[in-house]
């Protein structure tokens, strides 16, 4: 198995340890041309969503990333990537690839200094850690989309088919879980 990582902006580099740490390859994508590379499923990190949407956009990425998602490769968006996921965000007029079943909310949890860690219920999993950066997170799932994790009431983590988001950085705790969770839906082994 090799899952590709967003490498556009932000955390992608601690998203390719916890690969690493699972012994599952990687690969970045930065350009049009890297889509045509092996890959088995998609990391969006976090990091700051209107910067990677625009980047997707002046790369011309977006439309073939969408089309890949839409065609059945899984992806796991964090913090960010579940914005760029999302079908709407709920105080925000941009949108980007559109392919989950959410309603998001940006920067619910304030700014920087709004930041937190928890250790919370994930379906699945178990309890586990999440650590919330000027987090967004999710007003309303419908559809296809179903809830993995709510803390104080929100949703912060759900999953769509194939699409996994999450409001909270795992790559930024020692806990494999989430992304061995991603990997399992690769791999088409679910939980």
């Amino acid at each position: 198995m090799q899952i590709a990582v967003l490498a556009l902006q932000g955390a992608f580099i601690e998203h390719e340890n916890m690969l690493s740490k699972l012994g599952v390859s990687s690969i970045e994508i930065r350009q049009k041309k890297d889509l045509k590379k092996d890959f088995d499923g998609l990391i969006i990190p976090g990091g700051e969503s209107t910067v990677q949407g625009q980047l997707l956009k002046e790369l011309d990425l977006l439309s073939p990333l969408k089309d890949l998602i839409v065609n059945g490769m899984p992806v796991f968006g964090t913090c960010a990537g579940l914005l760029l996921l999302a079908d709407r965000i709920d105080n925000d007029t941009r949108s980007y690839l559109q392919t989950m079943d959410i309603i998001a909310t940006r920067n619910a949890y304030g700014r920087q200094l709004g930041s937190f860690y928890i250790e919370s219920e994930f379906e699945g999993i178990g309890t586990i850690p999440m650590t919330f950066i000027r987090a967004p997170f999710i007003k309303k799932v419908y559809g296809g989309a179903s809830p993995l994790a709510t803390v104080d009431g929100h949703i912060v983590a759900a999953r769509h088919g194939k699409q996994l988001v999450t409001a909270f950085h795992p790559e930024l705790n020692n806990s494999l879980s989430v992304h061995e969770y991603f990997c399992n839906m690769v791999n088409g082994s679910d939980y």
